[in-house]
């Protein structure tokens, strides 16, 4: 049985507002609404749910992997909004991109503080490794 990666759930103060926004950077479709949920679903059919919720959020990691096509549409966006942005998951190289395994990536944050990632390269498929 192959084993595939469904679903998380992730904490926010206005869900509707979170998933639109990480739908739009994303360039997916419209968040759909499912129970208390508003459910962003990527291209192979994994999807992040947006719950509201009135307890201290603690930021999550998450990491998508596009083609480097997309990741100019989506780091222009990011430009667009003025968002910050880091080549690092610790915030330390503010303003800048990296360049791990011949791909490209970057950090910036949701609106509730979740650390999004976009890369365009699995990490280890080019060789680098601190």
């Amino acid at each position: 049985m192959a084993i595939d990666f469904n679903h998380t759930i992730l904490p926010a103060r206005n869900s509707e507002a979170s998933a639109k926004f990480l739908a739009e950077m994303l360039g997916l479709p419209a968040p759909r609404r499912w129970g208390p949920f508003q459910m962003v679903t990527t291209e192979n059919g994994a999807n992040l749910d947006y719950m509201d919720t009135d307890a201290e959020i603690t930021p999550q990691h998450y990491a998508f992997l596009v083609s480097e096509a997309e990741f100019d549409e989506i780091f222009g966006r990011i430009r667009e909004r003025n968002l910050p942005y880091w080549a690092d998951p610790g915030w330390t190289q503010l303003g800048e991109i990296n360049h791990h395994d011949g791909g490209r990536g970057v950090y910036f944050e949701d609106p509730n503080g979740h650390l999004l990632e976009i890369i365009t390269r699995q990490y280890g498929s080019g060789g680098w490794n601190p």
